[in-house]
């Protein structure tokens, strides 16, 4: 992943990470991310902390591709930095 590239999945790291704890949970998520409007949530199928929790495995799910049972909805930066690099490596242009 290039510079440019880094420097803004860094931003957006720092800004889910709201506690600092070098990890993003749930309750980091539940003051960014308002999932109250996704098609799941309106329709009953799924609840808010559902839909979060999903949006968290998004993360951990590449990372642990070889062992889905290290899914713990607790995103490390490393997990973060590795969905974002191989997301990067499908990307020509910025």
């Amino acid at each position: 992943m290039n510079n440019f590239r880094r420097n803004l999945v860094t931003l957006a790291w720092n800004k889910l990470d709201r506690d600092n704890s070098g990890i993003i949970d749930i309750n980091d998520l539940r003051g960014v991310y308002d999932p109250s409007n996704h098609p799941d949530v309106l329709s009953g199928k799924k609840s808010p902390d559902d839909i979060l929790g999903e949006f968290l495995e998004t993360f951990e799910m590449h990372h642990n591709i070889s062992d889905l049972s290290r899914r713990d909805r607790k995103v490390t930066w490393e997990e973060f930095e590795e969905y974002y690099t191989n997301i990067s490596a499908s990307v020509d242009n910025d």
